[in-house]
């Protein structure tokens, strides 16, 4: 029986980035996302919002019935705010959202997860975060902040789990070209040219799928806790 992945927002971006890398390494791949109905014949598809406790357990329990194991999360699924605001002017709503969705959801989806792997003695979880866990953006605070969550969550999770033989690992990507960065393209093209980059172009979503899948396969399995940079050098320290 094929290994089974869940990819949260699986089905766009860096998330089916994701899912392609891990079905090309033989996982049956189940993904959730905020639409109805996906049109991605070969994926197992939950429409879920992570921000929902209900609807988090009425995904992982369709999962269940279907394929009666879950052998890798990867907690991709996220959002930018809706406006960026300087941190002087930005809103609540717009933090509690963002908390909501990219760091409250994820965290109890994996402890839900976890108790099932725990159950059936194996597993593994992958974070996606975001350079954003480390590098500042003022009109940004409240998607750094949450990232930020994220990269603890991953050490507090892979403390916890280290007795059940469970991994946990962050990937943290750089400047990805997907749906949500079109917005900026211009923005980052002049800094690319510029030498922002080590490495000067754009992060595809495959580049982040390849290193998820490495970790998935059990490439690095003396490494729980441990962050993988896919950013092109960004974060590199240059004088």
């Amino acid at each position: 029986m094929k290994p089974v992945a869940l990819v949260t927002g699986g089905t766009r971006g860096i998330g089916l980035g994701i899912a392609r890398a891990l079905q090309k390494d033989g996982f049956e791949i189940a993904a959730c996302g905020m639409r109805p109905t996906c049109d991605i014949p070969d994926f197992f598809y939950c429409q879920c919002d992570v921000a929902d406790g209900a609807a988090r357990e009425k995904m992982l329990a369709a999962i269940r019935k279907k394929y009666s194991r879950l052998d890798v999360l990867v907690n991709n699924a996220g959002i930018a705010p809706k406006v960026r605001a300087d941190i002087l002017d930005a809103t609540e709503e717009s933090f509690e959202q963002l908390i909501a969705t990219n760091l409250q959801g994820p965290y109890f989806l994996t402890q839900s997860v976890a108790k099932w792997m725990i159950e059936q003695r194996r597993g593994c979880i992958i974070n996606v975060s975001s350079i954003s866990a480390t590098v500042a953006s003022v009109n940004r605070g409240d998607y750094c902040i949450s990232k930020a969550g994220v990269a603890m969550a991953t050490q507090l999770w892979a403390t916890r789990l280290g007795e059940f033989g469970i991994p946990v690992y962050e990937v943290r990507p750089g400047i990805i070209q997907t749906d949500m960065t079109a917005g900026v393209k211009e923005k980052y093209d002049k800094l690319i040219a510029g030498g922002l980059l080590v490495q000067p172009r754009w992060g595809l979503p495959e580049d982040v799928g390849k290193a998820v899948a490495a970790l998935a396969r059990g490439d690095f399995p003396y490494s729980t806790g441990q962050v993988v940079m896919v950013d092109g050098g960004l974060t590199v320290h240059r004088l």
